[in-house]
């Protein structure tokens, strides 16, 4: 029942005009939105504008979620899916968003984002600027936890997301196991490509190769293109410009 309800919602959402000024927040805000196929866009606006309508955006820290903010967060959160499916964000209910960078009382010092267990992202809004006006250093904080919110998808922060097919399990964890070793232990390839923060458990190497692999998807896939193939396989991007 409730996943009729989800669709019928949708359907309606859908039929509402896409509001012309988000485009600007686009334009100006999102660099990667100006660099879709023309072909991609307008499946990209349509998963948007869904994801930003059924979200709860939640100000805290004093901020103000404005109609900015809330195109911005859901832009980033759509390039994982626009080649899979927002379902992947069924369980996501809320976003609540910072103005910098915050504390949370069961961890030491301040925070930048963090994807909690029961279906809540917290994002500082500077940091998700940061990562958009840097969009080839390798960290993007609000690409970073949409990632862990995958991954949580199938039950689980473990790093692994429901893949595409079932066949695609085994390849997924020899890969992804193999690198994540390596990170662990200092190789010069890997740790040209990954924040060595990813060597700190499996959900965490998943959400820093996923910021790797849509910030510095040329590297990727030149030193360590195993990596590389297997995000694109789950991701169904090719986002390494050709030379």
């Amino acid at each position: 029942m409730l996943g009729l309800f989800r669709t019928l919602r949708r359907r309606r959402l859908l039929r509402r005009p896409f509001p012309p000024e988000w485009l600007g927040y686009l334009e100006r805000r999102v660099p990667f939105f100006r660099e879709l196929p023309t072909e991609l866009r307008q499946r990209f606006l349509d998963q948007l504008k869904l994801f930003a309508w059924e979200k709860e955006f939640i100000g805290a820290g004093g901020f103000t979620i404005t109609d900015e903010v809330r195109v911005v967060v859901s832009a980033t959160a759509v390039r994982l899916v626009v080649h899979l499916d927002l379902s992947y964000y069924d369980r996501l209910r809320e976003v609540i968003v910072y103005p910098d960078a915050f504390r949370i009382p069961d961890r030491t010092g301040v925070v930048l984002g963090e994807a909690k267990n029961w279906g809540t992202v917290i994002l500082s809004w500077q940091s998700v600027l940061a990562g958009l006006e840097n969009p080839h250093d390798g960290h993007s904080t609000a690409t970073h936890e949409f990632a862990h919110v995958l991954d949580r998808e199938d039950g689980a922060f473990d790093g692994t997301p429901q893949l595409r097919q079932y066949s695609h399990y085994r390849a997924w964890a020899s890969v992804m196991g193999e690198h994540f070793l390596k990170l662990r232990e200092g190789r010069r390839l890997e740790r040209q490509v990954l924040d060595d923060y990813g060597g700190l458990n499996e959900a965490e190497f998943f959400a820093v190769a996923t910021e790797s692999f849509f910030e510095k998807p040329r590297q990727m896939r030149e030193k360590t293109p195993e990596l590389y193939a297997e995000l694109q396989r789950f991701y169904g991007w090719d986002p390494a410009p050709e030379t």
